[in-house]
């Protein structure tokens, strides 16, 4: 839902006796933990209310799924593995393993693993409560639940089930649309989903929120994927109750209707993006702000506006603005500080365009007003630092976060990752190894495979390329452009059949080649401000490099981290002797020094 932690307005959604992190979910290995474990699973299991021992089983399962991996931990955390556990307690035959394994036999997706544990309880007599002898037969509500908020920041699903024995659970679960659609949180209670719903409705909900029904077969397919992408995320998502209720979450939603899609986010064309920008300049909320700079600018904001986060440009929260202004624009967009300066001024134009055209309450977009003001100074702060990007701040947060003491341990670790980037960059390990310092051949741009109806756009790009590597750069710099032209006008010619200026997409052709070889802004002394100058272009390109690193299929995303282009033969010999150079050096430390 739209509150969580300290909400838009510091309140907490209604939760009693939430699955938490418990006890059993560390790893145990004397006698004596292991009497804790069954002095707690014996509580658990004398208690009235289900949850209590299903948060336990929750904890345990959660303890064995291999979901997230810590790939910066120096050495893996070994955790068990859940048939492992299971057997632990297929040996040792009392009441309390007979009420863990019929909960896990009932929660895992696993049908084999199932049957097995099936097997061993059929052997066994101990007395179990009801509710536990029937969750197999747990149903779950035909209702669910869908709670939004104007912004989009984020979304909850509400589901319930009910035990045969009557009990009723409740979930709550909540994705974030601004950390890329993936669970952020969630909570089971021992509630009926009607109390949950009722409870919300009269305490929680304000004017800016909705709580209606949703398709529940959309929910479970909505959450699923949420989840999955979550999993995956780095640094893990983590509260006082997840991820440690997620095997109770994935449960029930195994029990609501399949087959459901998830909707496709909002994608914005070119020509509505370039609509909005004149709508926007046109409007008196951009009153003397309409020049070349500005618009570059906006090009920015729409960029992220339309393709991260909410994917909606007509709604900011002081999460996106913050996102917006210290990460995004200092990440990936490669300009002068005195360009980026301006950006915080016509933000605040955008922002009250935005919210009038979409009809937010002024009360919203005070708040997002109130969040660029404050982020403004550590933003101007940012774009005049060096900007540490990809593994390099990575690797120096790494360090930073160690400290002195730290460093020994880490570094052994770091080295690995550093030859890992290493061979990213050039497209594995066996090609890092045969890396040679040759220069590129000066060759002719390749037209094999260029679809005739594209040829005069492409051939306005090429000479373009060309002249800025006859005048700015060198042979070597044209020969990788125009392969990674000619990929790009094979792959997509779609790319090339738009309206798009010629001389714009020439520009960020040469930003991208001179960016993977660390020429503008790097050992040349070739700013970016001059490279784009060349082209007459100004603000940031960008934009118009993620389809083209698409088309050679580079991963965009990726790219603004770690500006790599998985290929040696679009690397000009200076950037690869310095690949060699850094590769020899840290194959040759001595790592037990």
């Amino acid at each position: 839902m739209a509150k969580k932690g300290k909400g838009r307005d510091g309140r907490r959604p209604p939760q009693r006796r939430p699955v938490r992190d418990a006890p059993p979910g560390r790893s145990r290995t004397d006698e004596a933990e292991a009497q804790d474990l069954f002095q707690d699973l014996r509580s658990a299991l004398r208690s009235e209310d289900p949850l209590v021992l299903l948060a336990m089983v929750s904890s345990l399962l959660v303890v064995t799924d291999p979901r997230p991996l810590d790939v910066l931990a120096p050495e893996p955390e070994k955790t068990p593995r859940l048939d492992e556990l299971v057997e632990s307690f297929i040996g040792t035959p009392y009441a309390e393993t007979t009420a863990v394994l019929t909960a896990i036999a009932a929660l895992v997706p696993d049908e084999v693993m199932a049957a097995r544990i099936g097997r061993e309880l059929a052997q066994r007599q101990h007395p179990l409560p009801a509710w536990l002898r029937g969750l197999k037969q747990a149903t779950i509500e035909s209702d669910v639940w869908f709670l939004t908020h104007v912004l989009g920041d984020g979304d909850d699903y509400l589901l319930g089930v009910t035990l045969s024995a009557g009990h009723s659970l409740s979930a709550l679960v909540y994705v974030d649309h601004n950390l890329g659609t993936v669970v952020k949180d969630a909570f089971v209670i021992p509630e009926p989903l009607a109390h949950l719903t009722a409870e919300l409705a009269s305490q929680f909900i304000d004017d800016d929120q909705s709580l209606s029904l949703v398709d529940p077969a959309t929910a479970r397919a909505v959450v699923e994927e949420a989840i999955d992408l979550g999993s995956r995320t780095y640094p893990p998502l983590k509260s006082d109750t997840w991820p440690m209720c997620r095997p109770l979450i994935e449960w029930m939603l195994r029990k609501l209707p399949a087959g459901g899609v998830v909707p496709d986010r909002a994608e914005w064309s070119e020509r509505q993006i370039a609509a909005l920008a004149d709508d926007f300049f046109a409007s008196p909320f951009a009153t003397g702000l309409d020049d070349r700079d500005r618009r570059g600018l906006l090009e920015s904001v729409l960029w992220f506006g339309t393709g991260y986060g909410t994917t909606d440009p007509l709604r900011w929260s002081s999460v996106t603005v913050e996102m917006l202004l210290l990460d995004f624009v200092p990440r990936k967009v490669m300009a002068e500080p005195s360009y980026l300066a301006r950006l915080p001024e016509l933000l605040r134009a955008f922002v009250r365009y935005a919210h009038d055209r979409s009809g937010i309450r002024d009360s919203l977009t005070a708040a997002a007003l109130t969040a660029i003001d404050g982020h403004e100074p550590e933003y101007q702060q940012l774009i005049r630092s060096g900007r540490s990007q990809g593994p390099a701040g990575l690797i120096a947060s790494i360090l930073g976060a160690a400290g002195d003491d730290g460093v020994d341990d880490t570094f052994d670790h770091l080295g690995g990752l550093v030859l890992e980037h290493l061979a990213a960059t050039v497209g594995g390990s066996d090609r890092l190894q045969a890396l040679d310092d040759k220069p590129l051949p000066d060759e002719p741009f390749g037209w094999v495979g260029v679809p005739d109806d594209t040829r005069p756009i492409v051939e306005q790009v090429l000479e373009r390329c060309d002249r800025c590597a006859d005048e700015l750069l060198d042979a070597e710099h044209r020969t990788a452009m125009r392969r990674f032209l000619g990929r790009a006008a094979v792959a997509d010619p779609a790319l090339f059949r738009r309206k798009a200026s010629p001389g714009r997409g020439a520009a960020a052709i040469a930003w991208v080649i001179c960016r993977a070889n660390g020429t503008a802004g790097g050992r040349t002394g070739l700013s970016v401000g001059d490279l784009l100058a060349h082209f007459e272009v100004k603000g940031s390109v960008s934009q118009r490099a993620e389809p083209l690193l698409k088309a050679n299929g580079v991963d965009p995303y990726g790219f603004s981290y770690s500006p790599h282009l998985g290929t040696p033969d679009l690397l000009v010999s200076a950037a690869r002797a310095e690949l060699i150079e850094r590769r020899d050096r840290w194959l040759a430390e001595d790592w037990d020094d």
